[in-house]
Parts: structure tokens; C-alpha cells; sequence
């Protein structure tokens, strides 16, 4: 039986190991939850990734090779079986923009349900795995095409035969344009900021030594490309897990996806607990971290009908708190 005492030295170490991890914070910590907020889990599985909120719906996320469905009443259910997917978005019509990292692809879910493919290939070759995707005031839409585990079946190479993990835009007409190839290490989450002017992406190369754990700012050009001399370092974390998901408030702030509570050897060493949502002024300034209690965390999602809920996803299972600000409002065309 677990004594009172075993239990107080756990609470006492897991406070001390939060409190040890000192991110450098602007100097006016701003109120960024409601009062008395702090998070709470809504579900232990079936959360892995790509939290959405449809204003219809709830809640989707991706998980267990599903898209699962949570709605407003807390029921959980699967809304789409074996989708294969990570990232989802919705377009400007409303309509469900998938990652499909299983099948190496982009599509689309329309209204009557057929499944339109949006990006398959890149000059003939197939993509990696299509991860986490934002999309513009065209409606244009990016995605990263990073590659985690096995990398054999990798098909897209550079004129000089290395690989890449590109970030690709598609345009409202259909083409499918590469936007960065070489400039980040390895991408995973990224956003448009509501002006179209910058693009941020999160470089997550979790799973080599040495490998890049850094956000990056680039200045997005009209055309829709990147200025690559642009390139800005925001965030560094070091030897923990690296940037995941990320998404923009009302105010323009990050709340980005990252960090471990344990060290994952041999290349996730960091000692202290890192793992929660980070949050950046929308100059790059880190103001707070909302600690998230579970290994890993992977991405965030504002919900709710103000759009004041922010929804995280960690090791699978579902997490939620109360924000001061809402989250930018979905590019979806006014109906």
C-alpha cells in the first residue's frame, strides 16, 4: 500500500522538476488563461494528433488511424475509420482538408463525402508523410512532408540525390508548388500569420542526435513563396522534444506544441519536464508555457463557440483550458 508520505514526495519532486525547467519569458508575463484555469483531461486515448474544431461537429482529432469525433455533450465516436491521418483543416467552403500520412497524401472530404485528392505526388514522385497543413486568405493551402522512422521508401530527392522534407502549397487551381526544401531540417507544424506576410514552422527532428528542435519565422511573398534569407530562429529546445503543432490567437500569438516530461534516450535527453503548449508574441518573444501533465505533446486547437477553449493533444489522450483571448477565426467564407 502507498503510504500518505510516498505520495507527498512524488507531488513534492514532479513540482520541483517543473519548477527546475526555466524558459526565459518576456519580462510583463501576460494573463494569457482565465483565472483559476489550469487543464483538464478529457480523454485518455484516441488524441494523438491534429485537433480541429467544426463548428458543426465538435471536436475531430486524429487517432488509432481514425479521425474521432467529440462533441459539444462529450459523446466520442469514430467519424471517419481508418483515415490514416494527421493534420485536418478546414478550407474556406468548410469543407475537411486531410494529411493523410498513411497514404502519403492530401485530400479533401466534400459535402456529399466523396474524398477528392488534392496532392498525391511531386514530379512524379510520391510524397513522405504529410503532416500538419494551414492555409492562407486565398485559400490556398501549405503542408509539410516531413519523414519520421523508417525512410526507406523516401522518393523525392534534390538535383544532388538528398532527400527531402519539404513544405509544398496548393493552389486553388490544383498545382502543388515546393515552398522550402533544404531551410529547415525537418518540418512539422506551421501557420500563415492572418496578414499572409509570414509563415512559421516548426523544424522537429526528434528522432536523429543533433537533430534541429527550432521554430522559424520566413516572410511569405504575395506569390505565395518564401524569402529563404528571410529565415528567423524564434525558439530553440534544445536537447527535449522539438516543436509540433501550432496555432495563432485573435492577438496573433503562438501556442506552439512541444517538449517531454521525461528523457527519451537516446535523443530526446532533456533532465526537466519541457512538455506543454509554449506561447509567442507575434514578434517570436516567449511569454509563458501552460505545462501540460503527459508525454508527448503534439498539438493545440482552439474551440468552443468563442473559440476560448484551447484543446491539446498528448501521447493520445485530450486535455482542455480556458483562455483569456480567442483563437484566430477559421478562413471560412461567410455563408
Amino acid at each position: 500500500m502507498i503510504s500518505r508520505l510516498h505520495v507527498r514526495l512524488c507531488l513534492f519532486f514532479a513540482i520541483l522538476g517543473m519548477l527546475m525547467f526555466e524558459p526565459t519569458f518576456a519580462a510583463s508575463d501576460p494573463i494569457v488563461l482565465d483565472p483559476g484555469a489550469k487543464p483538464e483531461r478529457l480523454l485518455e486515448q484516441g488524441a494523438g494528433e491534429g485537433p480541429l474544431w467544426h463548428p458543426k461537429l465538435g471536436l475531430l482529432t486524429s487517432g488509432d488511424g481514425h479521425i474521432n469525433r467529440r462533441t459539444r455533450e462529450g459523446g466520442v465516436s469514430i467519424y471517419r475509420r481508418d483515415a490514416g491521418s494527421n493534420g485536418l483543416l478546414l478550407d474556406r467552403q468548410g469543407r475537411l482538408v486531410i494529411c493523410e500520412f498513411k497514404n502519403r497524401r492530401v485530400t479533401r472530404l466534400e459535402d456529399d463525402g466523396r474524398l477528392t485528392v488534392l496532392a498525391e505526388r511531386y514530379e512524379g514522385k510520391r510524397f513522405n508523410q504529410p503532416n500538419d497543413l494551414t492555409i492562407d486568405s486565398q485559400g490556398r493551402i501549405y503542408f509539410s512532408d516531413p519523414c519520421y522512422g523508417d525512410r526507406s521508401a523516401l522518393e523525392i530527392v534534390d538535383p544532388q540525390g538528398r532527400q527531402v522534407e519539404g513544405v509544398y502549397r496548393i493552389d486553388l487551381d490544383g498545382a502543388v508548388t515546393r515552398i522550402i526544401t533544404h531551410e529547415v531540417d525537418r518540418p512539422n507544424g506551421l501557420v500563415v500569420t492572418p496578414d499572409d506576410r509570414r509563415l512559421f514552422v516548426a523544424d522537429n527532428n526528434n528522432n536523429t542526435a543533433g537533430g534541429a528542435r527550432k521554430l522559424w519565422r520566413f516572410d511569405l511573398r504575395a506569390n505565395g513563396t518564401v524569402d529563404a534569407a528571410s529565415r528567423k530562429l524564434i525558439h530553440d529546445w534544445g536537447t527535449t522534444r522539438g516543436p509540433d503543432g501550432i496555432k495563432l490567437d485573435a492577438e496573433g500569438r503562438l501556442f506552439v506544441a512541444a517538449g517531454l516530461n521525461k528523457p527519451n534516450p537516446p535523443h530526446e535527453i532533456q533532465e526537466q519536464p519541457t512538455a506543454g503548449i509554449y506561447v509567442f508574441s507575434p514578434e517570436g518573444q516567449l511569454l509563458t508555457w501552460i505545462p501540460i501533465p503527459r508525454d508527448e505533446c503534439t498539438n493545440c486547437a482552439f474551440g468552443g463557440d468563442d473559440l476560448k477553449t484551447l484543446y491539446v493533444t498528448a501521447g493520445g489522450s485530450l486535455w482542455s483550458v480556458a483562455v483569456r483571448v480567442p483563437g484566430q477565426p477559421p478562413r471560412t467564407l461567410s455563408k
